[in-house]
């Protein structure tokens, strides 16, 4: 890294273990008292990194609150591709959420929707295939995967059935830019009290697509939070359609989940296989698509 221009400013240097991301993070403190987070990834990825970079510059200009773009190229003789951001001060929301009155949470969660709306004014081209072309040449596999290889549980041709039944609610969708990982996890509340939205670089179905499948990383453990998201995207005149495909995003994210924690992580198993569960239960054996959790109106 000893070759990105402004290396002589930094003052100090700490690694960043936290995260699943197969990138080197860095905390940075300048001379001149700034903070920021440095990524690295292998050159190789120079095209989707600089991609991305390209992204958070459009969304910050668009006053979208995140950390602001400092700067981008390749260093170590070529061999990485990097990425300087601010560092944005404050507390995870997931973990401040716990400690907040079932009001603070709601009103938290309005914010995150109304930010999430204003990501999605951001545009793709206009040449890019139908979503629904996009979206199932990655599900149909992974359904095909569950059918062989899954682990079955009670009621799961209940969700299958649902699924088949309406692949034609993902037609003619519009598209937008994605976030790609919307949860609050990557969101910081900072010391002025309101959200920041971090970790940009999720690539699920390369950061664009319906601008509702973005929900199915919505955080239901904590339900005054999750239907503020939703009522402050939509300034709390929810349509129809959305609850349908709500209800199928968190469907096929929670069976097509199955398989890879099988292999993957047979850990997390147990309770990905309680999320199905849960998921015929708020939505009535896929009956109702407005699920039991939801509230309307917080009084």
């Amino acid at each position: 890294m000893k070759d990105i221009p402004i290396y002589d400013t930094f003052a100090k240097i700490e690694p960043i273990m936290k995260g699943m991301s197969g990138e080197k993070k860095y905390y940075i403190e300048t001379i001149e008292g700034k903070h920021l987070l440095l990524r690295i990834a292998d050159s190789s990825e120079y095209l989707l990194k600089k991609t991305e970079y390209e992204a958070m510059k459009e969304m910050y200009a668009r006053n979208v609150p995140m950390p602001s773009p400092v700067d981008f190229g390749i260093c170590d003789n070529g061999k990485s591709v990097y990425t300087l951001l601010r560092w944005v001060e404050g507390i995870e929301v997931e973990t401040i959420l716990p400690t907040l009155s079932p009001k603070e949470q709601y009103h938290m969660g309005l914010e995150s929707g109304e930010i999430l709306r204003k990501i999605h004014t951001v545009q793709t081209r206009d040449d890019v295939p139908d979503w629904s072309e996009r979206y199932y040449s990655v599900i149909n596999p992974r359904i095909e995967a569950f059918h062989s290889e899954g682990v079955r549980f009670p009621g799961d041709i209940i969700i299958l059935d649902y699924l088949e039944r309406n692949r034609e609610l993902l037609d003619n969708r519009p598209q937008c830019r994605h976030h790609g990982d919307y949860h609050m996890g990557n969101m910081i509340q900072t010391a002025s009290g309101h959200l920041s939205i971090i970790d940009w670089h999720t690539v699920d179905f390369d950061n664009y697509g319906d601008p509702w499948y973005e929900f199915n990383r919505i955080g239901i453990e904590c339900t005054e939070f999750a239907s503020g998201q939703i009522n402050g995207y939509f300034n709390n005149e929810v349509p129809e359609k959305f609850w349908k495909l709500l209800m199928h995003y968190l469907s096929t994210s929670a069976i097509t989940s199955i398989v890879w924690a099988k292999y993957f992580a047979p850990d997390e198993l147990p309770s990905i296989l309680k999320m199905n569960t849960d998921i015929l239960h708020w939505f009535d054996d896929m009956k109702n698509p407005v699920p039991t959790w939801y509230i309307k109106e917080f009084c």
